[in-house]
């Protein structure tokens, strides 16, 4: 078995101690991009606003006409996993219901 070193004791010094600051950057967000296509109803759009990016009737309303008159929309902006979580759940979701929808996540200019 072998033996722990003694402990050393505390050095004192005198003089001011100086603390580093370190900087953090906050995290970079990512846009959840809905797209226009002519097979998805505007009712599909609306339900899927709604469930999955917590918009309430008149918001979800607003961007799905935005989607079908502009050709797209951006629907949240969140961390990178949360956008590109979504992004799966919500495509999944669309095709499990026959739905060809496209959504997208790209990095925030």
């Amino acid at each position: 078995m072998s033996k722990k070193p003694p402990k050393k004791a505390p050095r004192h010094e005198t003089g001011i101690e100086t603390l580093e600051r370190i900087s953090t950057k906050k995290p970079r967000k990512f846009q959840v991009i809905m797209h226009n296509d002519d097979y998805t109803t505007q009712e599909f759009v609306v339900h899927i606003l709604q469930k999955y990016f917590r918009k309430d009737p008149t918001e979800a309303a607003h961007l799905m006409l935005k989607v079908h008159t502009s050709g797209q929309a951006i629907v949240g902006a969140y961390t990178r996993d949360v956008a590109e979580s979504k992004v799966e759940v919500v495509t999944g979701y669309a095709r499990e219901n026959g739905m060809p929808l496209m959504i997208t996540a790209e990095p925030e200019p």
